[in-house]
């Protein structure tokens, strides 16, 4: 160790495989490759990466967009360069083993990376648990021979990767240490243009356009029963990416009442920030709209197959990340049957007026950010330098 520096653990020369396959893990593995530097100042890192890991100092074998896909058919349609892509990347990891090979995300790819990696007898961690505590719990008996070590950013899973003997660190939320613990209302209010002193309803139908197709005209036939009552209400929809926004644009027009909404492109934590409430998907947009400490409504439909088959499926009580962490229901969850846009609209205008309730929430909401707000990029790094030295010392 380097006296002058006590992060450094090292000044070796070290070499970390990290294999990253969409914008999530990108993210992740900037902040990790950033602390596993500081504490490896001579380190290597290499795999497949995006511009956020490049930008850190990461070298990717191949473009980490050739990863990123998504369904069924996009998957088939491209499985031959999948496994020509998998096996380029082995070929390198076994011919110039690095030190560890860490996968993020992206289980369906990364975990076949780290069995034959381990089998090698190359150390492995994986970053962002597969929802293995949620369906198709079997994966653990995959997971338990293809990684060293398995880092979570929820405690819930920890505490199941312990009870199945899988060496296990729960590392915190990244989107926990970022995002502020009072948000600032009026201030995101004033930046999307909007009237800073009347209520705000986020609108989040989705990401993808299947979701936004299901849930956008059921969500915005909520808000008009909700408009009805509450005339003052802005309503503001953000949408990924162009496409979204023409998708949405188009389900707004289709409506055989005008509609008053403003349409933002990107932009979706600072419309969440400006909201009194926000209705959304199920997902990752529910985390957030709780460390905005936002009342929120979850609703979500899937076809009458899909929803029967998952049903069966699913080993957990709720769907909302908020429920998860918390263990019982701080937030509706109307999925289904259950989301009408009556359903949604009345459990909406509940939280608007309901200021007990929406004071209530606001403690729960900070206790959890609490929870999280781990240093997610240095618990990461420590958990993995341990792996690392544990494995030269012995």
């Amino acid at each position: 160790m380097d006296s002058s520096n006590p992060s450094v653990i090292s000044d070796r020369p070290i070499t970390f495989g990290i294999v990253a396959g969409e914008a999530s893990g990108d993210i992740l593995g900037a902040g990790l490759i950033r602390s596993l530097r500081a504490r490896y100042p001579r380190a290597r890192f290499v795999g497949i990466g995006g511009e956020e890991m490049e930008a850190a100092g990461f070298h990717s074998l191949v473009p980490m967009e050739r990863l990123s896909v998504m369904g069924l058919v996009e998957v088939l349609g491209r499985i031959r360069e999948l496994f020509s892509i998998r096996g380029r990347l082995m070929e390198y990891f076994l011919t110039t083993p690095p030190d560890v090979v860490i996968g993020i995300d992206s289980p369906d790819f990364t975990l076949g990376v780290e069995r034959r990696c381990r089998d090698a007898g190359i150390p492995t961690a994986h970053y962002v648990s597969p929802s293995v505590w949620a369906w198709r719990q079997k994966r653990i008996f995959k997971i338990a021979k293809s990684v060293n070590l398995m880092l979570t950013l929820f405690p819930f899973e920890a505490r199941f990767y312990e009870e199945h003997d899988v060496p296990v660190t729960f590392v915190g939320h990244p989107l926990a240490d970022r995002i502020p613990m009072e948000p600032d209302t009026r201030g995101a209010r004033r930046d999307l243009g909007l009237n800073e002193d009347q209520p705000v309803l986020a609108i989040l139908p989705g990401s993808r356009g299947g979701e936004v197709e299901r849930l956008g005209s059921l969500f915005l036939s909520a808000a008009l029963e909700i408009q009805s009552s509450r005339p003052d209400l802005q309503l503001v929809i953000p949408c990924v990416n162009r496409d979204r926004e023409k998708q949405v644009r188009g389900l707004v027009q289709s409506l055989d009442v005008a509609l008053p909404v403003t349409i933002v492109r990107g932009r979706s934590r600072e419309v969440m920030a400006a909201a009194d409430v926000v209705l959304l998907a199920s997902g990752t947009a529910t985390l957030e709209a709780m460390l905005l400490k936002k009342p929120m409504v979850v609703g979500y439909r899937l076809s009458n197959f899909s929803y029967a088959l998952v049903s069966r499926l699913v080993k957990v009580p709720h769907v909302a990340l908020p429920n998860l962490l918390a263990g019982k229901p701080l937030v509706p969850e109307l999925l289904q049957d259950d989301a009408t846009p009556e359903t949604l609209g009345a459990a909406v205008l509940e939280r608007l007026e309901n200021t007990e309730e929406r004071a209530h929430l606001k403690a729960e909401f900070t206790k959890l950010h609490h929870q999280l707000r781990q240093n997610a990029d240095e618990r990461a790094a420590d958990a993995i330098s341990a792996l690392v030295e544990q494995r030269r010392a012995s």
